[in-house]
């Protein structure tokens, strides 16, 4: 029988998802799923092993799907599974695979990392998006992965190892002071905002999420969003390809950062999105806020409609200046 967490939504909360949700059905099975465990996604570590390989030795033990053609590295283990299982099994110990959950996949699809591309992490631990990268670059070029927490970067240069990641420098600075360092002295081909949020979308792996939501400390996050994204464009490239994401729904953490890219730097141009899931468009107004973009270039991922987390990406890309 499928577990039910006792955590429950506090009152604001809920009535934000209705505002964001406001069609009654739509709704009910967002507030379903929220309570109901995640799917067990995996990563096929390419640096390490092919996606054919990998699913052969697995099927050996589980019921293995690869759900989309487009993507075989990612996986979806449908046996049902001991607590700690994935981890303990000697494919993860080994490095073959990462237990990634599938939105948390979609901001490097996005990205589209290259081999012997500069690439910037900003906020890179545990490191499930940086060996991602690390994998589409085949371990060549340049890939700076940051943290500001020791304590996250020895996690991120544990799975760095395991992963055999070999084209990575890491470094353990506050986000924006890094990015103030790097300025003048080197350009990057592609930057990943991945940035700290309210974690609204992660209640299915993390429901404590629901006691610990507050408002302010959404507001406090958008300010530092701001300032994360405000550092990191200058170290873009021409024609160079930012990606911001989130795994929240607030439009404050969202839409609103993107509108705060596009007024503050009329160079960055906002990019259509593809990606192998279902995508619903951004929010165009909320509350006293209008958010004046093409909201259908970026992408909310709803749980109810993949079966997965919450996530939000935003792609944008570095126009050439004009002489």
């Amino acid at each position: 029988m499928e577990k039910q967490y006792k955590y429950m939504p506090k009152p604001e909360f809920e009535e934000r998802m209705k505002k964001l949700l406001p069609d009654k059905e739509d709704y009910r099975k967002f507030s379903e799923i929220v309570h109901k465990e995640p799917l067990n996604f995996i990563r096929c570590n390419t640096l390490k092993i092919s996606p054919s390989e990998l699913k052969k030795r697995l099927e050996k033990k589980w019921e293995v799907e690869q759900p989309f053609s487009s993507c075989p590295e990612i996986m979806l283990i449908k046996t049902a599974l001991k607590p700690g299982e994935l981890g303990k099994a000697e494919e993860h110990l080994f490095g073959h695979y990462y237990v990634q959950e599938l939105s948390s996949m979609l901001s490097v699809l996005a990205l589209n990392p290259n081999e012997n591309e500069n690439v910037f992490d900003l906020c890179a631990s545990p490191g499930s998006k940086t060996t991602q990268i690390a994998a589409k670059m085949k371990n060549t070029g340049l890939l700076i992965a940051n943290d500001k927490s020791l304590g996250r970067i020895i996690v991120l240069a544990s799975n760095m190892e395991r992963c055999g990641v070999s084209n990575v420098i890491m470094t353990q600075m506050e986000g924006i002071s890094l990015c103030e360092r790097l300025k003048n002295k080197i350009k990057f081909d592609k930057i990943l905002v991945d940035a700290p949020c309210s974690g609204e979308g992660t209640l299915r792996s993390s429901p404590e999420t629901f006691d610990i939501w507050n408002i302010n400390m959404i507001h406090m996050l958008s300010g530092l969003q701001k300032r994360l994204v405000e550092a990191a464009i200058p170290l873009l490239k021409e024609n160079g390809t930012l990606v911001y994401s989130t795994c929240t729904h607030a439009p404050e953490e969202d839409e609103e950062i993107v509108k705060f890219i596009l007024d503050n730097f009329p160079e960055l141009r906002l990019e259509k999105i593809h990606l192998p899931v279902k995508c619903r468009e951004g929010v165009g107004k909320w509350n006293e806020k209008k958010f004046n973009f093409e909201t259908e270039k970026v992408c909310r991922i709803y749980p109810q409609d993949n079966n997965s987390e919450g996530f939000f990406v935003a792609k944008f890309m570095k126009q050439q200046k004009r002489i």
